[in-house]
């Protein structure tokens, strides 16, 4: 039996409040060129009235988004510049810490081009900005990271330079295998959010706003901010010029199929700027990690379970359910659009006391890794050591007549449903692959939509139940076409009739291999290499495995509510539809010889 957890109404990770020294910032930018002869801009803030010979810990930020804006207004007066994100400079930087902000090569007001995200150029660049911080006379000569997003990357990333000052570094709501995590979930290719963050590097890159920027933006800003001294805008038009030559991010992963395909007319591949790719680089610079993500954000709250269960870096996890910006509630039990819990100030103070012990005071680094957990329904934190969850036990539910989920495995010779992949199924415009664009996350009732799909639902359950882990499912399938996209939606159905979406997983048809060769990383559910050796259409009439993970959740279902897995052939607001053409028939078997099947990860108290 595993010992119940602490539960926690807050997060609570660093309790002491940090001390405000400073009041006010000071504020300055500046060009570093780089060992090929590339500008790169920098934003350098300082608190105001630091004095000469004080010595501060250095935090970085570096992105793809312009580092801040110029405006068509004053700026405001001792505050970090304004840029697309919150303000956490104006929270950190009063309490004794120097931050530079940077635009990539190839981006805002940088010069150079940006081949491919993270490429060997740019985080070659952070290794030498780097440099140029602990040379400087305020540097304590201890380095941080901090971001967002790509920004999330980027500041995990800085640990694989091999700069040793980097100490200690916080990616939140980042990636961790670009093919799997966001481009290609289940090998379907992510086809509204690729192309909208497409658009908006185009936008940036031609000096205009991104949709995705704060509301004002079109009014107050100008355009990113150039650099002091670039009065005429000279170095920044040469930038702009320059920025032309980027490659599209849409059409060169819209022509990848499998992992192993190029970027574009690049010789690498999505595995190739992955985080895991830089394994030995990040477990040697010892640097402490602080991680975060969300259930309900993309394959973030994945990201974070590979890298806990994957890296031997020290390490304290986060994982919620807000939306990818962190500021608005995600969970399916809470209302939509409130305050995340906890709300950004209030992660602000935990990543203000992260810095403090492992940046500021030189603490040693802690000797275990803990994973705080948010788990839904129950809307409750927890901690633990270790991953899976100690006393997990798989619990299979088998699909079963008249569209029941039932423990009992098939007695019936015969027994299968049909389904016609209806195309116009759809999670909705804010589901959890477009927070990514800077949208909350609502499912709402699925109840409309899975009258679309083909579902399978318990009775009621008769005590409560908590599921943390990754659900797996097991279907034996015929189609009339030789691909296709599935996907599975693990939901909860309440006495009302009121559907919640919980978490899904999905996978493209010629993937469905199960491969022999080692995972690149620490995984909990049936490994698909997405590699074209191992490309397996379905033969036409013939019964095939899909065995494929969910994404993880942590959710405690209350008695009497009912279980529910859904399954789809397209996602038409998100996805990529497989076939381009056609309506395919899928055919579901469920009996003695192949029992179709959904296991779950239950904690026994």
């Amino acid at each position: 039996m595993r010992k119940p957890e602490s539960r926690y109404q807050n997060l609570a990770i660093f309790p002491d409040e940090t001390k405000v020294l400073y009041q006010g910032v000071e504020t300055s930018s500046h060009h570093l060129t780089m060992r090929d002869g590339v500008k790169i801009a920098v934003d350098l803030l300082l608190p105001k009235g630091v004095k000469s010979g004080v010595s501060l810990p250095t935090i970085l930020t570096m992105t793809r988004y312009w580092r801040s804006f110029e405006l068509r207004i004053p700026a405001p007066p001792n505050k970090a510049p304004i840029g697309p994100r919150a303000p956490l400079a104006d929270y950190l930087i009063p309490r004794g810490y120097a931050m530079v902000v940077v635009d990539a090569r190839g981006s805002g007001a940088s010069t150079g081009q940006w081949p491919y995200p993270w490429s060997t150029e740019e985080l070659g660049d952070y290794g030498e900005v780097v440099n140029w911080v602990v040379a400087q006379s305020w540097c304590s000569g201890r380095i941080g990271a901090v971001g967002i997003s790509y920004e999330g990357s980027t500041a995990q990333l800085l640990a694989a330079t091999g700069r040793k000052e980097v100490k200690a570094v916080v990616p939140q709501q980042s990636e961790f295998d670009v093919y799997t995590d966001i481009a290609l979930p289940g090998g379907i290719f992510n086809q509204t959010f690729i192309q909208a963050w497409s658009e908006s590097d185009l936008l940036l890159d031609n000096n205009q706003c991104s949709k995705w920027f704060p509301g004002y933006a079109k009014l107050m800003v100008k355009g990113v901010r150039p650099v002091d001294g670039d009065k005429t805008h000279d170095l920044l038009n040469q930038a702009l010029q320059e920025h032309q030559q980027n490659e599209e991010v849409y059409t060169a992963i819209q022509a990848i199929t499998y992992r192993d395909d190029p970027y574009g007319n690049f010789p690498v591949t999505l595995n190739d700027f992955s985080v895991f790719h830089f394994k030995t680089q990040i477990e040697a610079s010892g640097a402490t990690l602080f991680s975060w993500g969300s259930w309900l954000d993309a394959g973030t709250a994945e990201a974070v379970l590979r890298r806990f269960c994957t890296f031997n870096n020290p390490e304290i996890a986060v994982i919620g359910a807000w939306s990818h910006e962190m500021n608005t509630n995600a969970s399916p039990y809470g209302r939509p659009k409130a305050p995340a819990k906890p709300k950004l100030q209030e992660q602000w103070h935990e990543l203000a006391g992260f810095f403090e012990q492992y940046l500021k005071e030189e603490k040693l680094p802690p000797t275990q890794k803990t994973l705080y957990y948010y788990t839904l329904g129950e809307e409750s934190w927890k901690k633990t050591s270790s991953w899976p969850l100690p006393g997990t036990l798989p619990q299979r539910w088998y699909l079963s007549e008249n569209q029941t989920l039932t423990l009992q495995s098939p007695t019936l010779e015969t027994g299968e449903d049909s389904y016609k992949v209806d195309f116009q199924a759809t999670t909705g415009k804010n589901n959890r692959w477009l927070t990514e664009l800077v949208r909350p996350v609502n499912y709402g009732n699925r109840a409309t939509q899975d009258r679309l799909l083909l579902t399978y639902t318990t009775a009621p359950l008769q005590e409560d139940t908590e599921i943390t882990g990754y659900p797996v499912v097991k279907l034996f399938v015929r189609s009339t076409e030789t691909d296709g996209a599935f996907f599975a939606y693990l939901e909860e159905v309440d006495e009302q009739g009121y559907v919640r979406y919980l978490t899904e997983g999905e996978l493209r048809a010629i993937h469905r291999q199960i491969s022999e060769e080692a995972p690149p990383y620490t995984t909990f559910v049936p490994y698909h290499s997405f590699k074209r050796k191992d490309s397996a259409p379905i033969p036409p009439g013939q019964v095939v495995e899909l065995h494929f993970g969910m994404l993880p959740t942590s959710v405690l279902i209350r008695r009497g509510k009912c279980l529910r897995l859904a399954i789809a052939g397209h996602d038409y607001d998100t996805f990529a539809r497989i076939p381009e053409s056609g309506q395919p028939v899928i055919t579901v078997a469920r009996n003695q010889v192949f029992a179709s099947y959904i296991e779950l990860p239950i904690v026994k108290g």
